[in-house]
């Protein structure tokens, strides 16, 4: 009984397998039967089993070998005023000269201080020298004299960096007692940026600043710290963020190449020095000037207010004239203005365009010096 069973099984399996194989053969011949009369099918059917996608390997072991690399050349600095705290950023070392070493930070950070100290990542808190700064550059120098070797961040270049590379922050956001060297990663999100900034507490645009635009966390706090490419070079140094409930990710830096050039300038003696013209500026696009002034709202600058003596007097120009272009750049705003005529050097000669009793008067005016 058992084993009629099992020979039942048998033929069962067998004529299934049997089934199987001439129902392959049948689908095999009816295929070959379709691209012999339609062999144009072929190259469709042939397109679709070869076609493959990119495939791209992504590796990724971290930037802890450049962070370490310059880790202790930052530095919080500490800002008094009246021998009480008045506020506190980042800074880093950035250059060693005999026994002293110069760090570099923001102006802002230092701003209306009496004295300026900085703690190491060892804790230490040493009293430091303010050697000079500019505020529309918005870098600061500052120096300190030491025997103990201290660790001395190196020097990158922007201009070599892409947009889509990997770069890191290192500062003292927000509370800088408790999260003190934070680092942030992030890429390299655009270069040349002009960003329009105030350097006063009127909060009005006055200046506008070509930077390097990342994605890496810049949060308050981290002004004046370093901007790091992959190889922990620094390539910028962070000074602001966009900063509104629409906005995310919108961190600047200024490149480290124009923040260097200053420095040096500031540590060899040299004055920085601005050109000027000798004008009180009002925006002609404010409604409520406009007004008083009886003309239309429009782009440019309205001259409130000329200087006696001064290269614009000098020139011929009014109040109430409107600078409109500055050899042959569209001048829109103070902030513009102010760009464009930082450009040039003192005893540089300019012309202006203007709008005077509606009609435009181009004016050479040879620019004086700012100190």
């Amino acid at each position: 009984m058992e084993n009629n069973k099992k020979n039942g099984s048998f033929r069962l399996v067998a004529l299934f397998a049997i089934n199987s194989i001439l129902s392959l053969m049948l689908g095999v011949g009816l295929l070959l039967v379709v691209f012999h009369f339609y062999p144009e099918l072929t190259q469709h059917v042939t397109t679709n089993v070869t076609k493959t996608e990119k495939e791209v390997t992504v590796t990724d072991t971290g930037i802890a070998d450049a962070v370490e690399k310059i880790y202790d050349s930052v530095v919080i600095v500490k800002t008094y005023r009246n021998n009480q705290l008045y506020a506190t950023g980042t800074g880093f070392v950035y250059k060693h000269e005999n026994n002293k070493y110069y760090l570099l930070t923001n102006y802002h950070v230092i701003q209306d201080g009496n004295s300026v100290g900085v703690v190491f990542t060892n804790g230490e808190e040493i009293k430091v020298t303010i050697e000079g700064g500019d505020k529309y550059a918005d870098i600061a120098v500052l120096s300190m004299e030491s025997d103990s070797e201290i660790k001395v961040s190196e020097i990158g270049n922007s201009s070599d960096m892409r947009v889509g590379d990997t770069v890191f922050a290192i500062g003292a956001p927000l509370d800088y007692s408790v999260f003190s060297w934070s680092v942030t990663r992030g890429i390299l999100s655009g270069k040349d940026r002009e960003v329009e900034v105030s350097t006063t507490s009127s909060g009005s645009s006055d200046w506008i600043m070509d930077v390097l635009q990342t994605d890496a966390a810049i949060n308050n706090g981290n002004s004046g710290g370093p901007l790091c490419n992959s190889n922990g070079q620094v390539i910028g140094i962070n000074n602001m963020k966009l900063s509104d409930t629409a906005v995310e990710g919108m961190g600047f830096a200024i490149p480290i190449e124009e923040a260097v050039t200053y420095a040096d300038a500031v540590i060899k003696g040299e004055n920085v020095s601005r050109p000027y013209i000798g004008i009180s500026m009002i925006e002609a696009s404010n409604v409520y000037v406009a007004r008083q002034y009886g003309i239309n709202p429009t782009d440019g600058v309205l001259i409130a207010e000329v200087e006696s003596g001064s290269p614009a007097s000098k020139a011929g120009i009014k109040e109430g004239d409107i600078i409109t272009e500055i050899n042959d750049t569209k001048v829109a705003n103070v902030a513009s203005l102010r760009y464009q005529l930082y450009k040039y050097k003192s005893g540089d000669t300019i012309t202006v365009k203007v709008i005077r009793d509606g009609k435009d008067k181009n004016i050479k005016i040879t620019l004086g010096n700012s100190n």
